[in-house]
Parts: C-alpha cells; structure tokens; sequence
C-alpha cells in the first residue's frame, strides 16, 4: 500500500506509479454496503491485473454550494472517511477534489477526458448505477461508458444494494442516525457507526457521583438524538475484540450546567485504562433514553446508576443482538 497522501490532495496535484489505475468514485458519506460494493470491485480488479486501487471523493458536498441555508449534514467528517478509506477497506490511495462552482460547471462529456488528462494510467473507473455528474447532473453511467470508449477507459458500474426491500443510501443511514436508530443504521452501513475524538479533561462531576466518565470532543454533522445508549470503546488503533462495554451520554447536562455544545461523556463498564490524552472509537449500538433535567444530583445519580444497569443488560444479551465487532474496521 502506497503512504497516505496528505488530505484534499487534489487531481491537480496527484502524482502515482506508472500502474494500471482502478478508481472508484462518488461521495461516498458513510462508506456504506453499497459503497463498499464499488470500491471492493476496484480493489479486487486492481489486485487481479497488478494496477493500484484508489478513490476519488469530493468535498464539500455540493448541497453546500447550491443550497447552503439546507446542506446535507454528512455521516464522516472528510479525515475520517478518508482513513476509513485507506484503513478499513485497503484501497492505496484517495484522492478529494474540491467542489467548486467552477467544477460543477465542467460538462458531462468533458469529465472523463479532464480525468484521464489527470491520471494517465487511468484503466477503469468504477461507480455506482444511479451515479450523476458533470453540469447539471446531466451525465449518468451511458454517457460515462461512451466517453470510456473514446478515452480507452473501462467503465464499471454497480447494481444498487438493497436491506429489507429499499436501497441502502446515505440518506436512509442519516435518518436512522436522526432517530437514533441504530440497529439499523449500523447493518445498513456494515459497521458500527462511531465517534472519533480526543479524551478532554472534564469537571469531575461523574468521579463525585460514582460514575467517572471519558469526555471526548466530538461534533458530527450528522447527530444522533441527545440522550443515553450502550456504546462499546476502544482505543483507536486497537483490534474491535478488544472494545469494552459502556455507557454514554451525548447531551447538554441540563441538570447540572446551562446548554451549550453537546458533549459526549462515556463511563466504561469496568475498567477503564484511559484518560485525557486517549484517542478512542465510540461505536454506538443502542439508544436507551432521551436526555432529561433531573430536579437534583441525587435524582440524576439513581438515575445513572439505572442507566448503567440498563446498558449491562444490553451487553449481557437483554436485545444485544450480534456486538461481536463491525464488517469493515475503522482502523
């Protein structure tokens, strides 16, 4: 696998082997079973004919610049998806190009010859079916595999993947995120969704009430619902066998403090080996109450301690269902 390149690389600045180059592309929020359905046949022609395999990605997303009082609110931030990407599936290189007004613009049949301009070695090109682009969404997969044609680019498209009867889509996944559904969210994306940050010093509240907790800085786009759920924490870089069961707050802490930016706060089932400082994976598995204002500390105590025997009750198989680790790993 080649080293990392620097993030929002663009294809003005790629540079790669002399390889046969395999590319999927699309936004790919999420990196959900229909997106890994595209990049997964990249990487296996890849690896069958000796070429690399890569993604090409965009950001940001293009509802940010045609209709910003409304934009799409996005699964992954940019530097997640990206070591998803590389990490996770194994593809050898990614590559985001900024979504410009100027690029919105470039027309349909003029998109592959500027690729191929781009990347030389370009051999196939691998999207979904119901993937749109160029100036006013106007090219589709016939339009792409005719200009595959006059550029001797092979182009590869892949049937939508449906669960339960529907298509799996970053737009069905983002609903369940909303609704803090996630069961399902998670067997649409092939994996547990997730929080990624840093340990943040807090205030200790948790320690004086029996129950210290790990606050991570976390702001997603997309939020789940404030409130209380079983989680699972690992600490970033460690297999998913090794993640530990816990309890987590995502809310405002209206109990004890004004609101203001919602904060994730996570007490381990057990020990607990980090602290400020510890990058950690939250892999969200199941909403167990929505955040409330408790009328004193004491109330809120005999509530958390509720909360903490609910969620062992999850993990000990009270709706657990299969906790055992994602499809596809984070790191």
């Amino acid at each position: 696998m080649l080293p990392a390149p620097p993030l929002f690389l663009s294809l003005a600045g790629v540079r790669l082997p002399a390889q046969p180059l395999h590319l999927a592309i699309g936004m790919f929020d999420g990196v959900h079973l229909g997106h890994q359905a595209v990049i997964e046949a990249a990487l296996h022609s890849a690896r069958r004919e000796g070429g690399l395999a890569g993604v090409l990605t965009f950001a940001p997303h293009p509802s940010r610049l045609f209709r910003p009082e409304n934009p799409v609110r996005m699964l992954m931030a940019p530097a997640a998806k990206h070591r998803f990407l590389r990490t996770g599936l194994g593809v050898d290189f990614v590559v985001e190009e900024p979504f410009t007004r100027e690029f919105a613009a470039v027309p349909a049949e003029a998109f592959l010859p500027r690729l191929r301009a781009a990347l030389p070695q370009l051999h196939a090109v691998y999207v979904g079916e119901n993937w749109r682009y160029g100036a006013g969404r106007q090219g589709d997969v016939a339009s792409l595999v005719r200009s595959g044609r006059a550029e001797g680019v092979h182009i590869f498209s892949a049937p939508r993947i449906n669960l339960d009867g529907e298509p799996i889509s970053s737009t069905r996944i983002r609903a369940h995120v909303a609704a803090g559904e996630f069961a399902a969210a998670n067997a649409l994306l092939g994996y547990a969704y997730f929080a990624h940050g840093v340990v943040e010093p807090g205030r200790q509240l948790g320690r004086t009430l029996g129950f210290p907790t790990l606050n991570l800085a976390w702001a997603p786009e997309c939020a789940p619902p404030l409130g209380v759920y079983a989680v699972q924490v690992r600490g970033a870089g460690e297999a998913p066998g090794l993640a530990r069961p816990a309890v987590a707050n995502y809310g405002v802490r209206p109990t004890v403090e004004t609101a203001g930016r919602p904060l994730l706060e996570v007490h381990v089932l057990g020990e607990c080996p980090w602290g400020p400082g510890d990058e950690l994976l939250v892999e969200w598995r199941q909403l167990l109450r929505a955040e409330r204002k408790f009328p004193d500390l004491a109330a809120l105590q005999a509530q958390i301690a509720s909360d903490r025997a609910a969620a062992q009750a999850f993990f000990d198989g009270a709706g657990a269902g299969d906790v055992s680790g994602p499809r596809v790993d984070f790191v």
